[in-house]
């Protein structure tokens, strides 16, 4: 268990900011901490959750959401956002593998990537606020905490699916791409996404006045499943679609191109439940 809270920590330390005191480092540690990514997002959502809350008392829901929203960039320092923004620059800007590549290394940001951030960022920033529309806070609040988790999990597999093609002395994430997970540290890191998932699920649920009798019955597992597979679909077809094009330009992916599947995972949740609610 001590091994498993190191392993977590390192995690923690890698896509966040939040202080874990002082960690030995070893590129076995970072490796294995993989299966804790979509753990990580829960981590990254509850503070974005507790956030929205809170302003919730206070502010518009428009300035709710724009807090909350600072509150995860802050935490994870633009981690995947900045990877987002290079990954447009590099696909909007080049047309060879090679051109590609040297523009995702280039720490200046180009016009694809301000477009691109300014795009993304409205986008959820809208998202969020039609979600507050039709469900109670406390609903949206849990409802971002699965987004942030379903979204890592989904930028996670395409490391178990495609070669890595960054150099290796200058990229900080080629070290997680050395290993492979195994089948129990997938189910780990599963868990990390289905755990939010069902939570969205019960509250749904007891808004209607029926999780008591349904809680523990067929039906509830039935529809358990349904909402959890309709929500995944959206993030599981951006993770293929994401793949294909990556594979197709430049033979696999890099640390750029899995922050870049994160956010478009996370819009394509939030997407995915209002989709739900409307026409389910």
């Amino acid at each position: 268990m001590k091994h498993q809270w190191l392993l977590f920590k390192t995690a923690l330390m890698f896509f966040t900011r939040i202080p874990v005191g002082n960690l030995p480092f070893k590129q076995a540690h970072l490796q294995a901490s993989a299966r804790y990514f979509s753990w990580v997002g829960i981590v990254v959502g509850i503070v974005g959750a507790i956030v929205l809350v809170l302003a919730d008392l206070l502010f518009s829901p428009a300035l709710t959401v724009l807090f909350s929203m600072i509150a995860t960039i802050l935490l994870t320092g633009s981690f995947h956002e900045d990877g987002f923004a290079d990954c447009c620059d590099a696909f909007g800007g080049g047309w060879t593998k090679e051109k590609i590549l040297n523009i995702m290394k280039d720490s200046r940001l180009g016009t694809y990537g301000v477009v691109g951030l300014i795009l993304i960022l409205s986008l959820k920033f809208l998202l969020l606020l039609e979600l507050m529309q039709f469900f109670p806070i406390e609903l949206v609040a849990v409802a971002l905490i699965a987004a942030q988790a379903n979204s890592r999990f989904w930028a996670t597999t395409i490391m178990q699916k495609l070669p890595y093609v960054q150099d290796i002395d200058t990229s900080k994430s080629k070290p997680l791409a050395d290993r492979i997970l195994t089948k129990a540290e997938m189910g780990v890191l599963a868990l990390g996404s289905l755990v939010p998932l069902t939570l969205v699920f019960i509250l749904i649920y007891s808004t209607i006045d029926q999780l008591d009798s349904l809680l523990f019955s067929y039906g509830f597992a039935s529809w358990l499943f349904f909402f959890i597979l309709w929500v995944q679909v959206p993030a599981y077809l951006v993770q293929i679609f994401a793949g294909n094009y990556f594979m197709r330009w430049i033979g696999g992916y890099t640390g750029d191109c899995l922050g870049t599947t994160q956010q478009v995972c996370e819009i394509a949740f939030y997407l995915g439940c209002l989709l739900l609610w409307k026409f389910i």
